[in-house]
């Protein structure tokens, strides 16, 4: 018995046809509950290495392994019925060498369910991109700022301020885009560069600190929704989550320190 594509998934070919048309949008999520929220909203959804930070309070992505990966895309995919679902790969599991990287993906591949892989890196992984590809594994980019090479960076620094780095970071979007990523995450750059990654690429360009220049955008979810203590410059806050959830819980332990809860419509009574 074959089985078939879910018609009603997005896929990474779908991503790649919006190239200069309407905006994409996307948000990270790490959990089924929020995935289910995001799908009708979002054209694909991104479960990241940023888990680490989000979610167990870690400094950077480093430490951050693949069955962290693949647990928390499980949980995504079960939310998920509509929008791609693309994981993260990270950092340890696909640099090696070609043939690493495709064990990793396809174990992602085959115990999530996702739509797609996504690496960092520009031209030292066009190798890469291009071993996956051909074997069958969609691979979307991610180039300028990436937090996976925060040690050799120096730190979270913006990048492209000058011409020399532009040059490097452009030239890291071409090679990814050569080697076959449907599309490309453009972060922390400065706006001139991103105007010209996305006029210089043939696939979509997703930006995130990135201007309004890229063909689309994703923010981490935490961040955007106000539960994230520290965000970064380019972040829009749209709501204001923690504060909600502080006065909730000081609501609820107030409640429960004066007998108020639960009440007796909280409470189960015996047959009659």
């Amino acid at each position: 018995m074959s089985i078939t594509p879910d018609p009603n998934r997005v896929t990474s070919v779908d991503i790649a046809a919006r190239k200069g048309g309407e905006p994409i949008v996307a948000l990270t999520a790490y959990h089924a509950h929020t995935a289910a929220i995001l799908d009708d909203v979002v054209d694909f959804i991104l479960v990241g290495d940023s888990l680490g930070m989000v979610m167990h309070g870690l400094n950077t992505t480093i430490p951050v392994t693949l069955d962290m990966m693949i647990l928390q895309a499980r949980a995504v995919m079960r939310g998920a019925k509509r929008a791609l679902v693309v994981v993260d790969l990270p950092f340890g599991s696909y640099e090696e060498s070609p043939a690493e990287a495709f064990r990793s993906a396809v174990r992602v591949m085959k115990e999530t369910g996702c739509g797609a892989v996504k690496l960092e890196g520009g031209q030292r992984m066009t190798e890469t991109v291009e071993f996956l590809t051909r074997r069958g594994v969609p691979v979307m980019g991610h180039v300028g700022l990436t937090p996976q090479s925060v040690n050799t960076m120096g730190g979270f620094k913006v990048q492209g301020r000058d011409p020399r780095s532009a040059e490097t970071v452009l030239d890291d979007a071409r090679a990814v885009a050569e080697a076959g990523t449907f599309a490309v995450v453009v972060e922390g750059v400065v706006e001139p560069l991103a105007r010209q990654i996305t006029e210089a690429v043939a696939i979509p360009t997703i930006g995130i600190g990135a201007s309004a220049a890229c063909d689309g955008q994703i923010l981490v979810l935490e961040d955007m929704l106000g539960l994230s203590r520290n965000v970064p410059k380019f972040v829009k806050r749209y709501g204001a989550l923690a504060d909600h959830i502080a006065k909730a819980v000081s609501d609820y332990a107030e409640d429960v320190r004066a007998r108020r809860f639960p009440a007796e419509e909280h409470t189960y009574k015996p047959k009659t």
